[in-house]
């Protein structure tokens, strides 16, 4: 059975565009890097076009490699105009605090990526939180960079001021903040965090947005209400609960179709069947969350092998050795050494 297209996050494609008009710029050629992602200039060129979000993140992964860019999201964030964002913006731009305007990015997010969701509280600081929905998380790094940098532009640009993060949390690995992270962002990045997150001072919240328009803003949002009311929302599904609990068993090596069943209060056979449904096997599920994983804490340079082997459930480092083979054609130590693992 063919995956729901309704359990199949889009977006406007803008990021790996961005990363396209890159490429152009480097003299570099595009059909390599869309083709490796399942794209067509042609659907690049038209702007209309939406993306699958996990195409934009290949996209990027891609582009990134060619141009020799490993920081390509946090570039490319750094220079590109926020009035590209759209409507998104312009609702964000008119509102009249901080706190508004990020209530409305939090209400409006998935118009502009629906793998994509933001999360916005203000006690007892200002917190920006970023969570992917049917999207693997440990599969990116660029759109993750790209969004946590543009929405401190944005925080800028709206209040006219240099608003510095006290915290800025990432979930992937990086061996430690680069510099120029920490010259433009005005922070440290925590990188292997448990969240995707800003952290400003609670009192940032309470900024005046300079330009601020109640009328416009109250129009902008009637046209953003009834862009969302025709996007189709986006279903998490079983499969998504089986790749939320995998990670926390693989260590006690209980993470098979019996505990994982137990864990979401279903029988073996329902969650057979559910995942059946929506053209999926746990098997499937599982061998692509570990080599997820692996991938991920390999790009930990401190973390032992022996230990990784240990975090995915495996018994002996040589079980793992030949099973992230099978995943990626390179034993660990090589994928370690490897551009992929940077």
């Amino acid at each position: 059975m063919p995956e729901d297209f309704s359990s199949i996050p889009s977006a406007t494609g803008g990021i790996a565009r961005l990363a396209c008009a890159r490429m152009r710029e480097a003299g570099k050629g595009l059909e390599a890097v869309l083709s490796g992602a399942g794209l067509t200039v042609e659907e690049v060129d038209d702007p209309t076009v939406r993306l699958e979000v996990r195409t934009q993140i290949k996209v990027l992964e891609l582009a990134a490699l060619e141009l020799q860019d490993d920081f390509l999201g946090f570039h490319l964030a750094r220079s590109f105009d926020l009035r590209k964002i759209g409507l998104h913006y312009y609702v964000m731009a008119s509102s009249e605090q901080l706190a508004e305007a990020l209530r409305n990015a939090e209400r409006y997010s998935r118009m502009n990526n629906e793998g994509v969701r933001l999360h916005f509280r203000s006690d007892p600081a200002t917190v920006i939180a970023l969570d992917y929905v049917n999207v693997d998380r440990r599969s990116d790094r660029h759109q993750m960079e790209f969004w946590l940098t543009a929405l401190v532009r944005i925080c800028r640009q709206l209040t006219d001021s240099r608003l510095a993060p006290r915290k800025l949390m990432v979930r992937h690995f990086r061996d430690s903040t680069p510099a120029e992270y920490k010259s433009f962002l005005a922070s440290d990045v925590e990188f292997g965090a448990d969240a995707d997150e800003i952290v400003f001072p609670e009192q940032v919240a309470s900024l005046p947005i300079v330009g601020a328009d109640t009328h416009l803003n109250k129009l902008l949002r009637q046209y953003a209400d009834e862009a969302l009311a025709h996007r189709p929302e986006v279903r998490g599904g079983v499969r998504a609960d089986v790749e939320r609990v995998i990670p926390q068993l693989l260590p006690h090596g209980k993470a098979n179709t019996s505990e994982v069943a137990r864990q979401l209060g279903l029988s073996s056979r329902t969650l057979s069947r559910a995942l059946s449904a929506e053209g999926v096997t746990f098997g499937k599920i599982l061998e692509e969350e570990r080599a997820a994983i692996a991938r991920r804490y390999l790009e930990d340079r401190e973390l032992p092998i022996s230990e990784i082997a240990w975090l995915l459930g495996y018994r002996e480092v040589s079980t793992f050795t030949h099973a992230f083979k099978r995943w990626s054609g390179m034993n660990p130590r090589e994928f370690r050494s490897s551009p992929l693992s940077r």
